[in-house]
């Protein structure tokens, strides 16, 4: 059908009415057709491959074998005529037709369209040929072919000066160094004929010249066929005729050799440096005397201490700024003055648009590398035959910075370089930390591809030299307020590659763009604050222990002490550390981000080392403070005391008696267990949510885009378009950003907890204050062996253990205050206590907790009078008993008194009467008994928590990976805290693990 379909078309198209069989004929006889067995391969030939008598057919893609009397011509694509043929017809590529020249007339014309008879031999091609310094004329001046050709003499006499030229068609007028040294075109001894230069053997210029070119690097160096050609002849132009071209070109030279001087060798910089020492009296070039007449500016001289004084004691005489409408001041506008190999000026060009860049780009990235604050940074990598095929010979730039002053004139100001690839007495001296042993250069390259190659100029070099590193870097004036700034100065590494592979190799290069300034007083600043505060942190600690030392009851300083005070101090440093790291972020991001007129920039990463350090040493002493009270949370003492008693007797069969007798009801434990458990339940309630605080941190990071403050530029957006460059982040901004979020979120969170969830929802502390109460438990708990807390739970109704009706009726009466108050002190709502026990108090609590502590001791120790569950309730009834009778005041030996503290001992954390003969109840209103749980130590686990994450973003610079680890580790140490808390608690208070959930 589709066959059909296509004949009806065509015989439409004829307008005829054909038959189906004629259809069917045409499309046989007319229509192509493709065979079943048909192939679409075939041979594949390369131009070279093709014989001398064939020529490479561009259509067919095939050698084809050329006409009679005929070959392949140079290029391999077409034919030629035999030496002998004349062309009597040519009509393009291989078509041509040739025939044999007569015995008289064997000779072809240049064209190859004639015949001609010569006055000489033939050439290989069959063409006339003269004797040097002849040209061969062929015809008349109107075009008539002459009879036979004829070598005419070129003349060198005093009235012409002509030699012939390279094609050897015209005379023309020979080089003036010939004229000038021999008084004719021949250099004859004693002159001496280099680069196409005559030059006399008499003067004072150095002969012995070497053409090496070095590879310091590599520690290579090799006769280089580009000096061997036209270093001595560029070197001889430009001392005896100051020849401007060569005098760049020799200038070109010494650069291409990394400015290599050795003043015992005549190499490229020998050379320079021999005609800029002997052209003093030339005079300078804009007053710089390191800049001679008719000479390239390729040093700065090779003094010691020079190099600060150029980088250091002159600022810039112009301003620049982070914001304005004058987009001078925002923008720093480089220039070079370029020039090609042979030391011609190409143009001056602006360095925008990525020209010493190698890596490409967009045009807008590009050109972000001169925003004014932007510090800038690109690499890539890139193939060595992209290299050769881009760069085949290199080019030279002479860097300035243009500026304008207030008088609105224009001037340029020459950038130094420091190229850490020169040798200055054998030594790498740019590579020194120290700048006053640098020697400052001004023209730089990209590529050189071309001193490399040894014996053609056309061949493959053997090394090339790359510009892997470019980095230009500006200084800000110390104090200035109107962005002053020093001159730029552009460093500059070179990589040599030794060419071996090119389809193999590749080279990695970055250009990068920082800005700095002196951060000596920043660092003095630093180190006032940490001392300061340093020094308040060791004065709290000796305070902190001297509380902790009355809190234990020991009056020595032994190990134990030294190790509690370093402990202490380990977690007021941390403090101190967070404080000084917060606030300098802050610092950096408030003022870097707001200025207009410039004062300050960033800390460039080598400069932030110091600041690093102080947060890492800041998280790990947080740490070890955060260890430190988990540790302490989970080894407390606690015991619940349970005030109920007995409601009568009931009569009990006697197992083995076989009789009944009455004994008392016993007392539910279940109320233990209950309160127990929501004991266990808030020891990791927080003010916050952590999970709540890590998503809304990553979100304003990530989504809002708040990270973007800590891009190292002058924007202050909060958002980055897609096609504009995107600067690196600032180690100290990322930490500035997060921190000050991580607060922000923290802080809101504790203050919507206190002002409005625990007033009109929840507060987990205050209820399980009232739970004890409706309990009849109380809660005595030692966090050090002689202070501690208690909970005063003791019910006003008598009884707790009741049915529903007497509960409520018990609620109802107490709302109406029909019953005594709920405080340990009669007619006081006082249910909180700090306590300090005396030393006769805590052995009495020791002696009744160590029958507990026996039954996980050897066997030896285990009584045999009864089980070790035995022992536990004995234990569990004599301490309920000896507690309830303690707060009772039963023992006079032991009793207690209630007073309330002192401010300053509320300031100071710490107590100054000390329990001597009876303990000392505080009265607390603040529920302080939370300092150990998590809930009462937000601040630091809210710091630490912070730091953690923190630390791991300068680490891999990743957020989002920062706050999954940060929500890992508190989820595991909460799980640790409340699987460890619970042993302990089943362990202190007498209570059944199995029963805590």
């Amino acid at each position: 059908m589709a066959t059909g379909g296509r004949g009806a078309v065509v015989a439409m198209a004829a307008g005829s009415t054909l038959s189906s069989a004629s259809v069917t004929l045409f499309l046989l006889l007319v229509l192509p057709r493709v065979s079943q067995a048909q192939t679409f391969f075939f041979s594949f030939r390369q131009p070279e491959t093709c014989g001398h008598n064939q020529y490479f057919d561009i259509s067919a893609l095939s050698c084809v074998a050329c006409g009679s009397n005929q070959r392949q011509d140079a290029r391999g694509t077409s034919c030629v005529c035999l030496p002998g043929f004349q062309m009597i017809s040519n009509n393009g590529g291989p078509d041509i037709t040739c025939k044999k020249c007569p015995e008289h007339m064997k000779g072809v014309t240049e064209d190859g369209w004639n015949c001609i008879s010569c006055p000489g031999g033939l050439t290989a091609e069959g063409k006339c040929h003269c004797p040097t310094g002849h040209i061969l004329v062929e015809r008349n001046v109107n075009g008539t072919l002459l009879s036979q050709a004829t070598c005419e003499l070129c003349d060198e006499s005093e009235n012409s000066f002509t030699v012939a030229n390279a094609l050897g068609n015209r005379c023309v007028r020979c080089e003036p160094a010939f004229i000038n040294t021999s008084k004719s075109c021949a250099c004859s001894e004693p002159n001496i004929l280099t680069g196409g230069l005559c030059l006399s053997s008499t003067g004072n210029f150095p002969l012995r010249m070497i053409s090496t070119a070095r590879y310091g690097e590599l520690g290579i160096s090799f006769t280089s066929e580009w000096f061997a050609k036209y270093l001595q002849s560029a070197a001889a132009a430009c001392w005896v005729y100051g020849n401007l071209t060569s005098c760049q070109a020799l200038g070109n030279m010494c650069v291409m050799n990394m400015n290599y001087y050795d003043s015992s060798t005549f190499d490229a910089c020998g050379l320079f440096q021999f005609i800029f020492e002997n052209t003093a009296a030339l005079g300078t070039v804009h007053s710089v005397s390191f800049w001679r007449q008719n000479l390239p500016w390729l040093f700065y001289g090779d003094q010691l201490g020079l190099a600060p004084q150029i980088l250091s004691t002159t600022p810039l005489p112009t301003n620049f700024s982070f914001k304005g409408e004058n987009q001078q001041s925002t923008k720093l506008k480089f220039i070079a003055a370029s020039y090609d190999v042979r030391g011609n000026f190409l143009k001056w060009q602006t360095l925008e648009g990525g020209i010493l860049q190698l890596c490409p780009d967009t045009e807008t990235r590009l050109n972000a590398a001169y925003s004014f604050g932007t510090t800038y940074q690109q690499s890539c990598e890139i193939p060595v035959p992209k290299i050769l095929t881009d760069f085949p010979t290199p080019t030279f730039y002479d860097v300035y910075l243009e500026y304008t002053d207030e008088n609105q004139h224009q001037y340029i100001w020459a950038v130094p370089v420091l190229n850490l690839n020169l040798q200055h007495k054998k030594m790498f001296v740019n590579k020194d930390s120290s700048s006053g042993k640098w020697l400052l250069t001004r023209r730089i390259f990209l590529v050189d591809t071309l001193s490399g190659r040894e014996n053609d100029l056309g061949s493959q070099p053997r090394l090339i030299r790359v510009a892997t590193q470019i980095s230009l870097s500006i200084h800000l004036v110390p104090n200035t307020k109107n962005g002053n700034i020093y001159p730029p100065l552009i460093t500059i590494a070179y990589h040599d590659i030794d060419i071996k592979d090119p389809s193999s190799q590749s080279v990695k290069v970055s250009f990068s763009v920082t800005y700095e300034m002196d951060q000596g007083e920043a660092h003095v600043q630093t180190d006032i604050a940490l001392g300061v505060l340093g020094g308040l942190a060791v004065l709290s600690s000796l305070l902190k222990t001297a509380g902790w030392k009355r809190r234990i009851g020991s009056p020595m300083i032994d190990l134990q002490t030294v190790a509690k005070f370093l402990v202490y101090y380990a977690g007021d440093l941390a403090n101190v550390f967070f404080i000084i790291t917060v606030g300098t972020g802050l610092y950096w991001l408030i003022f870097f981000k707001a200025q207009k007129s410039v004062s300050v920039l960033l800390p460039v990463p080598a400069q932030e080392k110091r600041f690093v350090t102080y947060v890492g040493c800041g998280f790990a002493l947080k740490a070890l403070q955060f260890l430190h009270k988990l540790i302490s949370q989970i080894t407390i003492d606690i015991f619940f005391i349970d005030w109920e008693r007995p409601k009568g007797k009931v009569l009990k069969a006697v197992e083995g008696e076989g009789g009944v007798r009455s004994a008392t009801v016993p007392v539910s434990i279940w109320r233990t267990y209950f309160v127990a458990n929501e004991w266990n339940e808030i020891q990791t309630v927080r003010k916050i949510n952590p999970l709540f605080q890590v998503l809304t941190v990553l979100f304003l990071l990530e989504v809002v885009g708040f990270k973007n403050l800590a891009l190292m530029d002058s924007s202050s957006s909060l958002s980055r378009s897609p096609p504009s460059y995107i600067a690196p982040y600032s180690r100290i901004l990322r930490y500035a950003v997060s921190s000050a979020l991580w607060l922000v979120i923290g802080l809101i969170q504790i203050v919507f907890f206190a002002v409005f969830y625990e007033r009109f929802i929840e507060d987990k502390i205050r209820q399980f204050v009232d739970l004890c109460c409706m309990s009849n438990i109380s809660v005595f708990l030692l966090s050090h062996r002689c202070f501690g807390y208690y909970i005063h739970g003791r019910s006003v109704h008598g009884h707790a253990d009741t049915n529903m009706e007497e509960m409520n009726m018990n609620l109802k009466r107490e709302a109406e205050n029909l019953c005594s108050q709920r405080g340990l002190v009669p007619n006081t709502d006082g249910q909180t206590f700090q306590i300090a026990i005396s030393s006769q108090m805590r052995q009495h609590y020791d002696r009744i907790h160590e029958t507990l502590t026996r039954k996980n001791g050897p066997a030896r120790l285990l009584s045999s009078s009864g089980s070790t569950f035995e022992q536990s309730v004995k234990a569990y009834h004599t301490m309920n008993k000896f507690l309830g009778s303690f707060i009772d005041h039963v023992h006079k030996e032991m009793d207690y008194f209630i007073k309330d503290k002192l401010l300053l001992e509320r300031i100071l954390g710490m107590e100054f009467m000390e329990p001597m003969e009876k303990s000392i109840f505080y009265n607390d209103e603040g529920y302080s008994f939370s300092s150990v749980l998590y809930y009462g130590n937000e601040a630091t686990l809210l710091i630490y928590d912070l730091m953690f994450f923190c630390v791991v973003d300068l680490a891999c610079q990743n957020f989002i990976l920062a706050a999954f680890l940060t929500y890992l580790q508190q989820e595991i140490f909460r799980f640790i805290r409340n699987a460890v808390g619970q042993k302990n608690l089943a362990s202190k208070t007498l209570v059944d693990q199995r029963f805590l959930i």
